[in-house]
């Protein structure tokens, strides 16, 4: 059973920075395939970043720039490291896997994702 617990996040100065962490439990599928999500209050759930064993990253255009997905070597623990955050960056930040037996695919989709962390919250104020 795979399980994804984000760890990292907090309340910061708009322009602070903030890393949060993803351990993965029991996820060795290949392709590998996990990225970060967030859901702000009334909105939907979007992809952040998006990282790839293929070497491709996806990042949103709200975010390029200013966040960093990265793996560590052993592939088990995803961060995103987030700079010059803003107040439109306060939301639920998820981490997602995704495993193509189970129809998913590395896409920056809700519903391209099978496992999902339970969320850490990130509140940026100015």
């Amino acid at each position: 059973q795979v399980q994804l617990v984000e760890s990292g996040g907090g309340s910061v100065q708009a322009g602070g920075s903030l890393r949060l962490s993803c351990a993965a439990f029991g996820y060795s599928y290949s392709p590998y395939c996990m990225g970060w999500f967030r859901q702000a209050p009334g909105k939907e759930r979007e992809g952040v970043a998006i990282y790839h064993d293929g070497g491709s990253t996806y990042y949103a255009d709200s975010v390029n720039g200013r966040f960093t997905i990265s793996q560590d070597n052993e592939q088990n623990t995803l961060y995103l490291e987030m700079n010059s955050l803003k107040p439109a960056d306060t939301a639920m930040y998820y981490c997602a896997a995704a495993h193509t037996l189970l129809g998913g695919n590395c896409s920056p989709n809700y519903y391209a994702m099978n496992y999902w962390g339970k969320g850490t919250l990130v509140t940026v104020s100015s």
